[in-house]
């Protein structure tokens, strides 16, 4: 089983909803209103204006913790940057093989770090689990390899599972245990706090993660990831490190400002909840579908479903958009904070009337 990440082609409108990604999304009211509330007058830049350090500080408040808090405008310079941090060039990084990290980033970890390698593990609906860390932490040529020194993890994972907060101890524990660090990508960190109901710091700081690459454009932002050390010497000389990577916002009050406006109110987390929501609903709808079969749970906001050919072809042509994901009938569903309800039960019609029609 190999992702793939093929995105259908059909024509669509681009006012309507559609389930490719949530990136694909707009901004949500809360971050827009702080985008326009900032644009009054001049304010010194990069960092040095109080939007920056509110929501630095509305980031600490979230994890209730001092960690030094940095943002950036991407998640391949959070995760990249990030693990560049932890990792010399001759080192190593554990993670799943369908980890964004590997995937998706054209190599930015390796790039950003100066060479650290990548050591892949496939473990089922990719989570990482103590055995496969073990697989890859022994350094089995002396120093004609590389030294693993860190485990990346996804939250939610790649195919829409989550770490509870046991399972992510039992990993940090492991893993330190063995001399690694731990990074959390948390691109989707949100939709893991609202399907668990707990505190944000239970996925975090509480369970031994080090390094978060907190997620923030996947959930109603316009732009912009936060990373937050844990383990503060990490961040040791870090502020200059993602000036070199480009990553230090010029005018970083608009990068800022969204930030503060969700996490104040705790709308981050209500969006989350509504991605997740209609996310199930979706599943429900297509559990009681012939021929589907699901490739995981359905966890946070994602359904991940293999589907008959003839329905694939047929939603394409219905205008429909999303990825085949996993092989050439597994599909991806990704819905957002802001998918209606109608738009998953007109989807979820058509995925039926196409079924019956096979």
């Amino acid at each position: 089983m190999s992702a793939q990440g093929r995105p259908v082609n059909a024509p669509f409108d681009v006012t309507a909803p559609q389930f490719a990604s949530d990136n694909n999304a707009g901004i949500c009211a809360e971050a827009f209103d702080a985008l326009a509330q900032a644009n009054v007058g001049h304010a010194a830049g990069y960092g040095d204006d109080r939007w920056t350090k509110d929501a630095e500080d509305a980031v600490r408040a979230v994890f209730d913790t001092d960690a030094p808090v940095y943002l950036v405008f991407n998640g391949t310079a959070a995760n990249s940057l990030a693990l560049a941090a932890i990792c010399r060039n001759t080192d190593a990084v554990i993670c799943h093989a369908f980890a964004h990290v590997n995937v998706d980033e054209c190599g930015a970890p390796e790039f950003f770090s100066g060479g650290a390698k990548l050591l892949t593990v496939d473990t089922p609906y990719a989570k990482l689990t103590c055995e496969a860390i073990t697989s890859r932490a022994g350094v089995v040529h002396g120093e004609h390899a590389s030294r693993p020194r860190a485990v990346s993890l996804t939250q939610a994972t790649e195919l829409g599972a989550i770490y509870s907060h046991a399972e992510l101890r039992a990993l940090t524990e492991h893993a330190h245990g063995l001399g690694l660090k731990v990074h959390m990508d948390g691109a989707r960190f949100a939709n893991a706090v609202a399907a668990l109901g707990c505190a944000p710091a239970e996925l975090a700081n509480r369970a031994g993660i080090d390094v978060l690459s907190l997620g923030g454009t996947k959930n109603g932002l316009p732009f912009g990831e936060a990373i937050v050390f844990f383990d503060a010497a990490l961040a040791d000389e870090f502020a200059r490190r993602r000036k070199q990577g480009g990553q230090l916002a010029s005018k970083m009050r608009f990068l800022a400002a969204p930030w503060s406006a969700v996490l104040r109110g705790g709308a981050w987390l209500r969006h989350a909840a509504h991605a997740n929501a209609m996310a199930r609903r979706m599943a429900e709808a297509i559990a009681k579908v012939p021929g589907a079969a699901f490739i995981a749970p359905t966890e946070a906001n994602g359904v991940f479903v293999h589907l008959p050919p003839p329905v694939i072809r047929g939603l394409e042509q219905r205008g429909w958009r999303f990825y085949v994901f996993v092989g050439d009938t597994g599909c991806r569903f990704m819905c957002a904070w802001d998918t209606p309800a109608a738009a998953v039960d007109r989807f979820c019609a058509d995925i039926r009337a196409l079924a019956a029609a096979i």
